[in-house]
């Protein structure tokens, strides 16, 4: 008897062989910043070897067949070096960095609509031209603004144009051990300076300069916030947390939100909610397919509902800020829209590659989006463990049949997510599974009422049902999640984790999965050796931490921050208010105690004396 032929997954989704030499060709680049010209030189070798390869004879290329696949992944590689290349703004002629001066002239043009700080205003600002030494140089480039809110006398909105004479700040990272790189999160969205403006420091210029569909969706933004503050009941106090949840929730809009009940979303593992992403435009797609099938004459062509799918999806995709991960979806829900059309059963793993592929063809700093991770792991792990999970039990009653198929969807994505999760966060919430039970049918109806909403707003009685009907819900979703998020155990905290933790962590997952899938017993053993590897990594690092002597002074704006460390103990020298738990301490004082793997506080250490305003350190060797 034949054994069937297994078609390898790399057969059936050629994308994927796209996509791999893709993402080196980006990583190498950023990196290693390899000159242009050589770039250029190896794209075009690689295109002259494979054209060079087929006028040989058919015989002599079957035989040496790897070859021209070999240069096709580099050819690919080249690629995604030169589009990384053509991305950093600051290899353009024109960029404004390379003319500007300490005290030269910046024409600039507001960007997108002003957004209210505690002291400031900010906004995107794109520079259009330098002016110095009465010469008036065309330039391009992305700028941070902040204006001083007594500064403000006039309303700015976007494609205002303003004259600044201000010495531009290169942007920095803070310096904490273990903190956020900001500086680099800026260049991929191609920001390098910011300024804070004062009244003398800018002057509005009387024309201006606005792109028509922008304009547009920031006006439809606007509508759209318009309506949802003015149904939102009732003062501003009572129901902020709802109405910036529902903000949030349906448009992606986060400036209204509190950090502290954001938190909560965190630490409960329903984040993804308030973050617009693949759930949305599964919820947007699902309605818009039947609402479609459902009007006359447009339910006959199916051309035409695909046009309309289409369209509504990009312009909610575009409304949402066009994230990496609502790109994702899109580009996802556009290929399936085409497939069905077209009769076609695609692969999805081939789906999911292509999307990709032309995103990071498009933006390649996507590939460091954490949203754009999170989001295709995500839905990788849905499609490979979600069926087998679901598989495990069968279940006659059709409502406890739904909940066990929205479990298995939770554990599936969160397969795959979670060892990123804590590479980033390093926090892993431990009741994912109650509250997405809770919140994720919740909030799709949540969803689909804010769209009712925004659609019926013109009709006063159906507005205010609505509104009362949003708030509401929101409301018992919030209380909800912070009654989880109180539980001791809710969240597991401070997991300490590199990226060869996270490294080894994927492969144990990968081959035990393989292992339970496929009943193959050498994953199994592949498995239990990376196993013992990561047990003696996490040790080797617990005892180099327990052996630490470290004196590290925090970067906290206006306030002072001193942590003596011996070993997992540390001793706070500072001021009072980073001694309670919230934004301050998070955001400064806690990735650097993770990264040192700080678990005690105490209040004194040998070797440290404190005398007024002098403290002294001896290290005992």
């Amino acid at each position: 008897m034949f054994r069937p032929y297994a078609i390898p997954i790399w057969k059936k989704a050629p994308f994927i062989r796209m996509l791999l030499p893709l993402i080196a060709g980006i990583v190498l680049q950023w990196y290693l910043q390899i000159p242009l010209h050589f770039i250029v030189t190896a794209f075009i070798s690689f295109g002259i070897a494979f054209l060079l390869f087929l006028l040989l004879p058919i015989a002599l290329r079957f035989k040496i067949q790897p070859l021209q696949g070999f240069i096709i992944q580099l050819f690919f590689v080249a690629l995604g070096a030169w589009l990384t290349c053509q991305k950093d703004v600051r290899r353009n002629d024109n960029w404004y960095g390379n003319y500007y001066k300490e005290g030269s002239y910046l024409v600039v043009r507001i960007d997108e609509p002003l957004v209210e700080k505690n002291k400031s205003f900010k906004a995107d600002g794109y520079v259009e031209a330098v002016v110095q030494d009465g010469k008036t140089i065309a330039a391009e480039g992305k700028l941070l603004l902040y204006f001083s809110k007594d500064s403000i006398k006039t309303n700015l909105s976007y494609g205002d144009r303003i004259i600044i004479r201000k010495n531009l700040q290169a942007i920095k990272n803070s310096g904490n051990p273990g903190a956020f790189n900001y500086q680099r999160h800026a260049a991929f969205h191609g920001i390098f300076h910011h300024v804070f403006l004062k009244e003398k420091n800018w002057r509005l210029l009387n024309d201006s300069s606005k792109n028509g569909f922008r304009q547009l969706i920031f006006s439809a933004r606007e509508y759209v916030l318009g309506v949802l503050r003015k149904s939102i009941h009732s003062g501003p106090d009572s129901y902020r947390d709802e109405l910036g949840i529902a903000e949030a929730l349906l448009i992606g809009y986060t400036n209204d939100l509190d950090k502290d009940l954001v938190q909560a979303y965190s630490n409960t593992g329903v984040v993804h909610i308030i973050a617009i992403s693949g759930m949305h435009l599964a919820l947007i797609y699902v309605l818009l397919v039947w609402v479609f099938g459902k009007i006359p004459f447009i339910n006959r062509s199916k051309w035409l509902q695909l046009v309309l799918i289409l369209s509504c999806l990009w312009l909610f995709s575009i409304l949402t800020g066009a994230s990496p991960s609502v790109l994702r979806a899109a580009v996802m829900f556009s290929f399936i829209a085409v497939g069905k059309t077209w009769f076609k059963q695609a692969s999805i793993y081939n789906s999911l590659a292509a999307s990709a592929f032309l995103l990071l063809c498009y933006n390649p700093y996507y590939l460091w989006a954490v949203g754009f991770q999170l989001s295709y792991l995500a839905v990788l792990g849905i499609v490979i463990f979600q069926k087998p999970l679901y598989n495990c039990f069968y279940i006659k009653n059709k409502w406890v049949d739904k909940t066990w198929q929205l479990i298995s969807v939770s554990t599936a994505a969160q397969l795959l997510t979670f060892p990123v999760c804590i590479y980033y966060f390093h926090q892993f919430p431990n009741l994912f599974l109650i509250s997405n039970l809770i919140a994720v049918p919740l909030s799709a109806v949540i969803l689909y009422a804010e769209i009712a909403l925004i659609i019926l707003s013109w009709i006063p009685f159906v507005s205010i049902g609505l509104g009362k009907l949003v708030t509401g819900l929101v409301w018992v979703m919030n209380r909800i999640i912070l009654w989880i998020n109180d539980l001791s155990f809710a969240v597991w905290e401070n997991i300490p984790a590199t990226v060869l933790s996270t490294g080894l962590l994927y492969i144990i997952l990968i081959s035990f999965s393989a292992w339970l899938m496929l009943q193959n017993k050498k994953y199994f053993w592949m498995g239990l050796y990376v196993m013992t590897a990561f047990v003696l990594q996490g040790a080797y690092n617990n005892w180099q931490h327990s052996k630490q002597q470290k004196l590290v002074v925090y970067h906290v704006p206006q306030h002072k921050a001193i942590d003596f460390i011996n070993g997992n103990s540390y001793q706070f020298i500072g001021d009072s208010i980073l001694l309670q738990e919230g934004l301050l301490q998070n955001f400064h004082l806690k990735p650097g105690r993770i990264t040192h793997q700080l678990n005690m506080r105490t209040d004194s250490m040998d070797g440290v004396f404190k005398q007024g305003i002098f403290t002294s350190s001896i290290i005992k060797k």
